[in-house]
């Protein structure tokens, strides 16, 4: 065994790999970019390299500067993690070049499931059930329409390398064939450098089911049960649990037959994961891809075997053999896991960014995080910021059990799916088992929004933005603006960030007591505790609630069981006078939601352009988005250039709106 380990990786997964490393008596060496030098991981590592920019294509896709770091620190083992480098073979080849153990499978096996047309290919000649499709030489767009046609549509346009959901489309008319074609080959080039891509029947019903491979360096390759990882938006996945629910036991066999089969096809001698969709209804299964590293989801397989898949990649690295065989793996009881992604689910699941304010998981849960309260949460990488992992005696109880720590879950500062992923599993087809890829989409067909902030939840919000140590509520009311009439009570409006609509009038009444008054007009008195730090007791018509508050650059978020939102101070005024604080967007503006790249600029000065027109591509936390016009008009202003990184807010394009 190796003395030391690099893991070139951030966030969460180095954080996880460090701890198994420290267990088993490794020295970590963390490295990272600039945007991470105050990262958790960095600071759990025993070393930390800077290695470039915030960049990922200037510090963690550097291989020469990850192997530079290696050698300085005279590492023994690198351990990739997952993304990044961790499906390159250069990356396995330049370990075994400098005597440097590689946390992985072999540079061959990365190689031969590196694109998906060649890992179709093999699978195909190993007797792996495939779906129908097109994967030639000739990939122009009008020879894969072609192809399209043939199969019969819907067909599915996917990217050959990579993963992630980038580079794919569901293509079910005619009318968006060859758009698709165009925009999944952009966003393979962006994204992996490789715009080459297949077309395959579109699978009906669904699912998506994995197996989970552990392999040596002397011959032995096992299967640690499959997955279902059917719960996903833009194809990736969000909701994962082992085993997966309601599989027939031939159909279980099949996959594991088939899962071990490629792998012995390729000398597989690593963790890796097959990939399968299977139809919900008939449980034919066909290949998707390999995975030829951990997975995000490896959690729910280490919590139903007991094993720890890192410290078996570490074992199988260091050449040792595998201490069990396939009849002493077993499986326990049932797991699930959440990602818990920066994003506004509202908004049809848009990255955000900022500073965690509030980071307080709940003691029952097996969280897997990278952040700390502090943590700024920047543009630069993918949006997940932690993993929840719940296991029971069944599926039922896992499910009940991450149900109520997403409840117990406390997290503010920036926009997450925690309210998201607790309506998911609270739904009825998630408890039945019911669940294919179109699960958010049949389940919310208008997207899916959180839960409207009553006038309760806004007054706590907005009394926990007050000085705890204040004498008087209207001394408590510092930075607002009081008004000058002698005896007025203090008065300050407030009004839901993420539903404008929604806000609420505090009036001061003495010590301790506000009235307020909601939307609607109607009014309440209330009472208001701080009981810890970060933590306000709200008292109405003798009922008591908690909620956990932060208070941060002209905003109060609230966090409690079913509530979670960010609210904004307004000017003062009456109800019908407010307006929502904002940057004046509107129909004739094109601003940036977020931070990000602008990728490109489809349209001119001059240009006359209709509702729903692609305007600007932008590109933020690795996903694409594409910024169309709200209504009919001409292009009046250019504000931003191709290849400019904007803040949110930005404004990028201005219209003036068609004559009516």
């Amino acid at each position: 065994m190796f003395d030391s380990l690099l893991i070139a990786n951030r966030g969460e997964i180095a954080c996880r790999i460090i701890r198994t490393a420290r267990r088993m008596g490794l020295a970590t060496i963390a490295v990272h970019s600039d945007a991470d030098r105050d990262a958790l991981h960095v600071r759990m590592a025993d070393r930390a390299i800077a290695i470039g920019g915030a960049a990922a294509s200037d510090s963690y896709l550097r291989l020469d500067r990850i192997m530079a770091a290696a050698r300085a620190s005279g590492a023994g083992a690198i351990h990739p993690g997952y993304g990044f480098l961790s499906e390159r073979p250069e990356l396995a080849r330049a370990c075994e070049e400098n005597g440097i153990a590689f946390v992985g499978p072999n540079a061959r096996a990365i190689a031969a499931m590196g694109a998906k047309i060649e890992a179709k290919r093999l699978a195909e000649e190993a007797g792996v059930p495939c779906i129908p499709g097109y994967s030639g030489e000739d990939q122009s767009t009008g020879n894969l329409a072609r192809a399209a046609r043939e199969i019969g549509l819907p067909v599915m346009v996917k990217a050959s390398a990579g993963g992630g959901g980038k580079g794919m489309r569901a293509v079910h008319d005619e009318a968006g064939l060859e758009a698709a074609i165009d925009a999944a080959r952009t966003e393979a080039e962006r994204a992996f450098g490789d715009g080459r891509l297949l077309i395959e029947k579109l699978v009906r019903n669904p699912r998506h089911v994995e197996v989970q491979l552990i392999g040596d360096k002397h011959g032995t390759l096992l299967h640690l049960f499959e997955r279902d990882c059917s719960v996903q938006r833009n194809h990736q996945k969000l909701i994962e649990e082992a085993p997966a629910p309601g599989l027939l036991p031939e159909t279980r066999e099949r996959l594991f037959e088939a899962a071990l089969r490629l792998g012995r096809a390729i000398g597989y001698d690593s963790a890796g994961t097959v990939e399968f969709v299977m139809d919900a209804v008939t449980q034919e299964v066909h290949f998707l891809e390999m995975n030829t590293r951990l997975q995000v989801e490896h959690t729910v397989t280490e919590e139903i075997t007991g094993l720890d898949l890192v410290e078996l990649q570490l074992r199988a690295a260091a050449g040792e053999k595998l201490a069990l065989t396939q009849d002493e793996v077993t499986c326990n009881g049932h797991a699930i896991q959440a990602r818990l992604t920066a994003e506004d689910a509202s908004a049809g699941f848009r990255p955000d960014t900022g500073k965690v304010l509030l980071w307080s998981p709940p003691a029952e849960l097996r969280c897997d995080a990278g952040i700390e309260p502090g943590a700024e949460i920047g543009a630069a990488y993918d949006s997940m910021i932690a993993k929840l992992i719940a296991h029971g005696p069944d599926r039922d109880a896992a499910r009940r059990k991450l149900l109520s720590g997403l409840d117990r879950l406390e997290v503010a500062g920036l926009a997450t799916t925690r309210l998201f992923l607790r309506d998911a599993l609270a739904s009825p087809d998630f408890a039945q088992g019911n669940v294919t890829t179109d699960f958010i989409a049949r389940n919310w067909p208008d997207g899916w929004r959180a839960p409207e902030a009553d006038g309760l939840a806004l007054a706590a919000a907005a009394l926990a933005s007050r000085p705890r140590a204040a004498a008087t509520p209207w001394q408590a009311l510092s930075g607002f603006r009081l008004l000058a009439q002698a005896g007025c009570p203090a008065r300050v409006t407030y009004v839901d960030a993420a539903a404008p609509e929604s806000r609420v009038v505090l009036e001061a009444r003495g010590p301790g007591c506000w009235q307020t008054i909601g939307t609607d007009g109607e009014t309440q008195e209330i009472a208001a505790q701080w009981t810890g730090p970060d933590r306000v007791r709200i008292t109405r018509d003798g009922v008591a609630e908690s909620f956990a508050a932060a208070h941060h650059d002209g905003r109060m978020w609230l966090c409690g069981p079913g509530t979670e939102i960010a609210c904004a101070v307004l000017p003062l005024g009456d109800l019908g006078q407010d307006r929502a604080a904002g940057d004046g967007a509107s129909p004739e503006r094109i601003a940036a939601p977020m931070p990000g790249l602008v990728v490109e600029i489809r349209v001119a000065a001059g240009d006359t352009v209709a509702k729903g027109d692609t305007l600007v591509v932008m590109e933020s936390m690795k996903l694409l988005m594409e910024l169309k016009a709200a209504a009919d008009g001409t292009v009046a202003e250019i504000a931003a250039s191709e290849r400019d990184t904007v803040e949110a807010g930005r404004l990028l394009v201005r219209l003036e709106p068609a004559e009516r």
